[in-house]
């Protein structure tokens, strides 16, 4: 794969007059801040096996551009190695605008987030749309863990570039799972208390007999 940054995807003439506009635009030259992303790591693919949600970014062939949520388990969206994720895309609405959307321009964008720790990752990819048995043993990788959704195609993305956003104005968000295990030893606690209560309040009561 060739050295390429998000930056190089990502930017045009428009972009660059835009740079230039804020003064940002020294910002993004070779040598700059601008890193050079073209494989994941053990930290994407780490932060990418904790996300339930992101969200898929397509073009149609009118120019419009369609952002559409997909959600699953925790790991859902698989690595399936340093340049290639695969997620099973259920039947939804029956719109099927993003698979209309990639078999004309397979370019997609994805923003995956970490809302409690402020988090934001981007990615840039090629999307190919796959029949469930295309290929049995990646089908039985990306439906692992569904439950009772019910796939109707496997999307593998091919990486172009990835790369991290700040951390500002994400505004911590949390799951029910998540505040279920933050609240899970304060629950104990109350109830170790309140045992110990009842032990002293029998106690009392045996004094006082």
């Amino acid at each position: 794969m060739s050295k390429y940054s998000f930056l190089d995807f990502a930017s045009s003439p428009s972009v660059r007059a835009a740079q230039a506009e804020m003064g940002s635009d020294r910002m993004w030259t070779p040598g700059g801040v601008d890193r050079v992303f073209e494989r994941f790591t053990a930290e994407e693919a780490a932060f990418i096996a904790e996300r339930d949600s992101f969200y898929l970014a397509s073009v149609s062939e009118q120019g419009w551009p369609y952002v559409q949520h997909r959600g699953g388990p925790p790991g859902f969206l698989k690595v399936i190695d340093d340049i290639t994720l695969a997620f099973a895309d259920y039947r939804g609405n029956r719109q099927y605008i993003s698979v209309g959307n990639t078999d004309a321009d397979d370019r997609v964008a994805l923003i995956l987030v970490d809302y409690p720790r402020r988090a934001r990752l981007k990615i840039l990819a090629h999307a190919e749309r796959l029949a469930l048995d295309f290929d049995p043993a990646l089908t039985g990788r990306v439906t692992e863990g569904l439950g009772r959704a019910k796939p109707e195609r496997i999307f593998r993305l091919r990486l172009a570039a990835f790369d991290w956003n700040c951390p500002q104005h994400i505004t911590p968000r949390f799951t029910e799972a998540e505040i279920e295990r933050a609240l899970t030893p304060l629950r104990d606690r109350l109830e170790a208390l309140e045992a110990e209560n009842r032990r002293l309040r029998a106690r009392l009561a045996q004094n006082e007999d």
